[in-house]
């Protein structure tokens, strides 16, 4: 597989699905933006596009565009639930830098 999606994130994610019915998925792409370059988007969707990478693991769906893909190629998803707050993570061994906030990322491409 191309992305891992962690067992904490596909709990996480089927939560969220089943207090959504009208959504099929959860949607992460990568875009323009965020103070290193780039930054990850999270978005439920209702469907899937013909493009997508499609993650599923425990109940959990993820799509990923085609073009976001490249950006995450061989990327971990996790979400952490600790002191600081919820959050989903991406390690991500294309980003070369990242922002002290931890939200945006740079690339070599």
């Amino acid at each position: 597989m191309t992305v891992i999606l962690s067992d904490s994130a596909a709990k996480r994610i089927a939560e969220i699905l089943i207090s959504r019915p009208d959504k099929c998925a959860l949607r992460i792409s990568v875009e323009g933006g965020g103070c290193a370059g780039f930054s990850y988007k999270y978005d439920l969707v209702e469907q899937q596009s013909n493009d997508d990478l499609v993650i599923e693991k425990n109940g959990a769906c993820v799509l990923i565009d085609s073009i976001s893909l490249s950006f995450m190629e061989k990327a971990e998803i996790n979400f952490v639930d600790n002191l600081m707050g919820q959050t989903f993570e991406i390690k991500n061994p294309n980003a070369l830098s990242s922002c002290g906030c931890g939200t945006s990322f740079s690339v070599l491409k």
